[in-house]
This record gives C-alpha cells, structure tokens and sequence, in this order.
C-alpha cells in the first residue's frame, strides 16, 4: 500500500472504481473486473445531443477563436448546444441529399475547427459515418500514400476540408472526379467545389428524423484509422453502442466530469480517439463546453495554448506529457503572463489527465509547486489505458497517489483477461465500448480477437502492488517492443525507456532501444527543447550545434553512467547512448497523433543510425565509465 506523506493536501477528486474483482481462467490466465456494474446508456449520443438542446439551448457547446486578415485569432465565436442541433439538422439533410452511407460516407481531412464539428454531428444525426483523419497525411506527407490507403479503404461520397488553398492539392491528388469536395474556405482549383456554407444552407425536411429514428445501438457512427506505425492504418468501427457505453464509463470512473459546469480547453486532434472520442464525445454526454484551442505543445505554436489557458478556465484538462512540461514551465515565469497562467487556469480545474507517454516526475514536482504557491494544495494527476479499439477509456487510476506509469483498474463493464505470454502478462479486453472490428478487413478482425472474443491489446502490464489488487495495474510496455539480444537475453523495452526518461529528465523527451539480436543495448535519444537552455548558446543555433555542446554532452555522460550504476545485467544496462537531432515524425508512423513514440517505426526508419551507433561510426556516442 502507497503511504507517502504528501507536503499539501490534494483538491478534492472522487474516484469512482476503488476496489477490482479478480478470479483465475485457465493456467496463466486471469480476468479482472471492476466490483461495480455498469449503469444504464443511451443507445445513441444523438439523445444526448438532443436533451442538452432543450435544457441548456443559450449554452455554448463548442467555441474557436476567429481568424483575423493577418491569420491570427481574435475573439471567441461561440456554438450553442441549439444552435449546433439546427446545424446539424441542415448538414443531416444534405448528406440525406446526397444519398451517403456507410459504404459511401464522409471524409474529413482538416484539423479541429468549429465547421468539422457541426458536420460531424450532421453525420451522427442522420447515420452516415464520417472519417476524421490524420492532417498530415495531407499537408506533410509527399506521396500520400496512407492519405490513398484511406480513400481506398472508405470509398468517401464526401471529402471535407476547412481551407482548399491548403489541402487541395492533396484532394487532387487522392480524390475521384465524381467524389464532391466541400471546403470552408476556397475552391481546389479545376474542380467543383461545394461551400461549407452552401451545405449548410440546406432545408431540413421530415427526412431527417426518420433517418435520425432509423439508427440504434450498432449504427457505424465514424471510423478512427489506428496510427498505421508498422503496417498501413486499420479503420477501426465506432459504433453508437461503442461510443456512449464508453462515456458511461468515463462518468462512473471520473465522477469530476458531471460535477456542475464541465469545460475543456483541448487541442488534441479529433482524429485520435483520445480528442475525437474520448473529449469531444465527453462535452456531448455530459452537456459540457469544449474550447478548440489551436495550439499545440511544439515550440511553434505552445505560446497559442498558453494564451488560451491564460483566458479559458477549464474543470478538467488533458494533455500529452510534452504540453504538460511546456505548461509547468510557463508557470514558473515571474512574468505577468506567469501569473495570469497560475491564476486562471488553476482557478477551477478539479484534474489532470496524462497519456500517450511517460510523464518525467521533474515536471510533475514543478506542477505541484506552482499549484500549491497558487492556490495551497495541489491538483491530482491522472492517467489510464486505452485505445482506439476499446473507445478508448479501459483503465483508470483508483486514488491520489499515482505515480508514472500507473493504470488502475478497469472501469464498469469492461473485462480485462490477464494472459502469461513471453515472460510478461498480455490484457485483453471484452466489452461494450469494444469495436465489432475493422471495416472491409475480415483477416485482421480475426486476428485481433482471441477465442473468448477478448481483443488482444499488445499492452504488458504488472501489479501496482502484488499484495493489493484494488490498486490496480501499472503499465509494463508493448510486448512487440521487446527482443532479444544475441546471448538470447529478453530486453523489456517499456520499464527500461522509462527508466532513462525519468534519469534524464528535465531534457529526454523519448527514447528508443536498440541491439535486436546483438551482444548490448543501446539508446537512441530524442532531447526535449530544455537542451537548448543547458548548451548556453543562442536561439538561433541548430539542434546539431546544441546537441555537440560540452554541457550537453557531459549531462548525458552522467546519465549513462547512473544508469549504468543500477544496472543488473545486459538486459538492462545501456552500454551506448546517441542523441537524435530531428524529432519523430508522424509521417512516417515515428509518433502517434497522441505523441507516443513508435519504437518499431523508428528502428525501421532510421537504421543506418542503428547500425553506427553499434558500430562506433557515430561523431558521438556516450558509454558509461563505470
């Protein structure tokens, strides 16, 4: 049992699963389950939409900031929860039109904005399913060949995207003359392009709520493409059973998010099912406010979250641990805008939400400082297990004392199986918010349930505390990261990556292991920005220059070699370290859209480092000297 004595007291949180249910299968196998029963849910999302129009219609569901002539934002331009219904109703009525379906349905290639949102719901009114997907498959990538996988995949009747100027060339690229382009703003140029506006000016008829009565529990509300880091994306299904059993589980799990005003300020894109189901599905269900921040934790564009959290107040906030570590050093300034961060955004939030990568304990000892300077007690930090095959809520945290790394138990309804597999224990989960599969991918549907219908989730996981299942899991790595040196020796890649993180910190961001059936393990280094301030030199200097510094380099010679102190075997002890100049790319499956690394992908990518780091041909390679 966890019995640290925290310096200040925790903001009040609830938890909802505190206590699990643990039984044995067969010989190293084991079912967990939460001790409560999940409560009832509506069969469609629809009907939450349709209860917060008549009892909160003045009230503002989603809001962005207007684009000014100079393309910075302005004011807020606000959404009701009435206002979003008749739009939806108008957009239902021209995909009706149209004649979409799931074999025909919407693609939406742009980011997050207030028109994706109004279409998206015009799509869940009338039951044809839209795809949100990946923005850089459309403006970074050259070949768009995941962006072709998609439209082949889908067969779209509709693509939509906010700005031609940006993604029409990616549109000509990929999109059939006889598939119709919606845009926002502009027109792709020698193609009929239909206006947002113009879709939006359609009269709704009877039409719409008997296609709106003619969905249920198992309509295809949209489909979510998995990362495709290793193998092409897969379209995984979201149903509306799917979708509202999950976020019945968020509010039996996280009771904060129906306490009062619920209010988000989110840039997390709505292509990931951690923005795009879990938070803009968290607003609808529980008749909250989402605020579309367009920031993002990138060095370019952070200083437009900061704003927002500046003037936005939120009750709960998540993010990935880079926004979290740009954020806490934010609060740290002895700056106006310092203060007005501390002061506003630490007014109301009753929690915090981590996921998509380890949070190193420096940036969440700097959280806790600036929480108890401001306001004398500290927010709880949270986190969980999920994925876009499972809604993606699965497993959340059971109290205050979450350290990195911890899981919790399973939320109501879901059964996680508990498989000994290659020296690690495998979950699987079985339920509700489980997809039915992915569309027009019968072999990979097979293949992804086990014989007792459990998805197999790849994740590893271990007891908090052997002693006390009610503590719950903590995560223990992808099993498929995990190889094997020559002399036959397992690396477990999850614990051991963290372990870096965490003696590296404030300036790892990521780390991927290397040494696949070779004699040591080996490191490759993503730096965090932080890098930039311990070389000392200027702003304008390249990552190369900073990563060559004296004190860079000497930081890391004393990684490694703490590292090497605690070490207690091949397996574990990092006998030669590099450090990566250009960051993980999403393009190229290196990164998720939530922000966690791919360890395979990169591998893949970036062999011929691989190959020189063990082969000492790098300029610089860190071992350890003790």
């Amino acid at each position: 049992m966890n019995t640290a004595v925290h310096p200040a007291s925790y903001r009040p949180l609830g938890f909802g699963v505190t206590r699990g249910v643990l039984r044995d299968g067969a010989p190293g196998v084991h079912y967990l389950s939460a001790d409560q029963t999940l409560l009832p849910y509506p069969e469609r999302l629809t009907d939450r939409l349709m209860l917060w129009a008549r009892e909160r219609p003045e009230q503002t569901l989603f809001a962005q900031r207007t684009k000014l002539a100079d393309g910075s934002r302005g004011d807020w331009r606000h959404i009701t929860f009435a206002q979003a219904l008749e739009a939806a109703r108008r957009i239902g009525q021209g995909l009706i039109d149209r004649g979409l379906s799931a074999e025909r349905p919407v693609l939406i290639l742009s980011e997050n904005d207030l028109e994706h949102a109004l279409l998206a719901l015009g799509c869940m009114l009338v039951g044809v399913p839209w795809c949100p997907t990946s923005p850089p498959y459309s403006l970074i990538s050259q070949d768009f060949d995941k962006l072709r996988h998609v439209v082949k995949t889908l067969t779209p009747g509709l693509v939509f995207a906010s700005d031609a100027s940006r993604y029409g060339r990616a549109m000509l690229a990929t999109i059939a003359e006889d598939v119709e382009l919606v845009c926002t703003e502009g027109a792709v140029p020698g193609r009929a392009t239909t206006s947002f506006a113009a879709l939006l000016a359609t009269e709704p008829t009877g039409a719409v709520d008997a296609a709106m009565a003619a969905t249920g529990p198992d309509t295809i509300v949209k489909f979510l493409f998995t990362s495709g880091s290793t193998k092409m994306p897969k379209a995984v299904i979201n149903t509306q059973r799917m979708w509202c059993a999950n976020q019945q589980q968020m509010t039996q799990s996280m009771p904060v998010i129906t306490d009062g005003d619920l209010v988000l300020i989110d840039w997390l894109p709505w292509n990931h099912t951690f923005g795009g189901n879990h938070n803009f599905g968290m607003v609808i269900y529980n008749g909250g406010t989402l605020y579309i921040d367009e920031g993002k934790p990138t060095p370019a564009l952070m200083a437009e979250t900061l704003r927002n959290l500046r003037e936005i107040a939120p009750t709960v906030y998540f993010n990935v641990p880079t926004g979290f570590e740009a954020i806490a050093l934010a609060m740290k300034q002895a700056t106006d805008e310092g203060r007005q961060l501390r002061r506003t955004f630490l007014s109301r939030v009753r929690m915090f939400f981590y996921a998509g990568a380890a949070l190193a304990q420096p940036v969440w000892d700097s959280l806790y400082d600036s929480e108890e300077a401001e306001i004398g007690e500290r927010i709880v930090m949270t986190s969980g297990l999920g994925m876009t095959e499972s809604g993606p809520f699965g497993l959340y945290v059971t109290s205050p004392n979450v350290r990195a790394g911890y899981l919790g138990l399973p939320t109501p309804g879901l059964d996680l199986k508990l498989v000994d597999k290659e020296g690690k224990t495998e979950v699987r989960y079985r339920g509700p918010n489980i997809t039915p599969g992915y569309w027009r991918m019968p072999d990979e549907t097979v293949e992804a349930f086990d014989e007792e219908g459990f998805f197999k989730t790849g994740d590893a996981v271990q007891w908090i505390d052997e002693t006390d299942i009610h503590q719950g899991l903590r995560f223990d790595g992808r099993i498929a990261e995990d190889f094997k040196l020559a002399t036959g020796t397992f690396v477990s890649v999850g614990p051991l990556r963290g372990k870096i993180i965490a003696t590296g910190a404030p300036y790892v961001q990521d780390v991927v292991l290397t040494g696949l059936n070779l004699k040591e393990v080996g490191a490759m280094v993503f730096p965090t920005a932080a890098v930039r301030q311990l070389a000392g030199l200027p702003a304008d200097a390249s990552m190369h220059e900073v990563l060559d510094a004296p004190e860079v380099l000497a930081h890391f010679q004393t990684v490694i070699d703490a590292l090497a102190r605690t070490s207690t075997g091949s397996a574990n002890r990092i006998a030669r370290l590099c450090l990566l100049a250009d960051p993980p790319t999403i393009d190229r499956g290196e990164i998720t859209d939530k922000g966690s690394i791919n360890q395979r992908a990169v591998l893949a990518h970036r062999a011929d480092t691989v190959d020189k780091l063990h082969a000492d041909e790098l300029r610089y390679i860190i071992k350890p000297t003790v």
